[in-house]
């Protein structure tokens, strides 16, 4: 069992309000002031709610693309500046293989009309990981890149 299904259970079992409350991510975990970019193959997927899942495996020699900032980004209801975020996107620090991708709840997805991620699928995606990347390997994806469609997942299509 992970850590992060042992906090869910503690929950459950009524071991208090901090348990509860680390065992689903919002937004206001993560550091939005630095988004990371994570590239590779896709090793496991829960496509369920709260949020739909990924592990994804990143290559031994990730590089940030060149043309990421020239990306043209969908429309999207929140107000996000899409252009500046990629501009100031950035390779992870950390060293990790593997890393879990949190994507946005299975409503949102069908809106964006974002097909079902399959094992072995190749993607990209810019998001967000918790402050100076403590903690496990998890980024909330605010872009995805995939089959040559990109899907921007905070909010819904304008």
């Amino acid at each position: 069992m992970q850590r992060r299904d042992v906090i869910r259970t503690g929950a459950w079992l009524g071991l208090g309000w901090a348990g509860g409350a680390l065992a689903h991510h919002g937004w206001s975990s993560f550091d939005q002031d630095r988004p990371i970019y994570l590239e590779g193959r896709v090793v496991d997927v829960k496509w369920r709610n709260p949020h739909a899942e990924l592990v994804l495996e990143l290559p031994e020699a990730l590089r940030l693309p060149a043309d990421l900032g020239q990306r043209p980004l969908p429309a999207q209801t929140a107000g996000i500046d899409g252009p500046a975020l990629l501009a100031k996107t950035a390779l992870p620090t950390r060293r990790d293989r593997r890393w879990e991708i949190e994507l946005a709840p299975l409503f949102r997805l069908g809106q964006w009309q974002m097909p079902e991620v399959k094992i072995g699928a190749s993607l990209s995606t810019v998001g967000f990981t918790f402050k100076d990347e403590k903690g496990e390997a998890i980024l909330r994806a605010e872009y995805v890149f995939l089959d040559g469609k990109v899907y921007g997942l905070r909010s819904s299509p304008a």
